[in-house]
This record gives C-alpha cells, sequence and structure tokens, in this order.
C-alpha cells in the first residue's frame, strides 16, 4: 500500500531574470511539506545565467 504524504512537488522560477531582460528562465524543482508551509517557498538560489545568487519563488 502507498504512503498518503503532504509531501507535494513544487517549481521554482527567478524573479529578477524576468526584469533583466536576458533569454531563457532559471527554475530548480524541489519538495516541501505543504502542512508544515501552506504559503509559497521563497528561496535563494544561484541563477546560472545572472551568475549570482537570486530571490526564486515557488510557481504553480
Amino acid at each position: 500500500m502507498a504512503k498518503k504524504g503532504n509531501r507535494v512537488q513544487v517549481i521554482l522560477e527567478c524573479t529578477e531574470h524576468n526584469e533583466s531582460g536576458q533569454r531563457g528562465t532559471s527554475r530548480y524543482i524541489t519538495t516541501k511539506n505543504k502542512k508544515n508551509t501552506p504559503d509559497r517557498l521563497e528561496i535563494k538560489k544561484f541563477n546560472p545565467i545572472l551568475k549570482r545568487m537570486t530571490i526564486h519563488k515557488e510557481i504553480k
């Protein structure tokens, strides 16, 4: 029998990349516990196109 958990897979997308006007996107896939963190995730991650740490927000 499969476990029914609260852990879901989410996609994080860079917020500063769209404003820069450069091509492409910076996205990461991670998991979160929707019971403990019902809000959207905001994590600082490395953007390889901008070559610096930027804020990545959860998208649907």
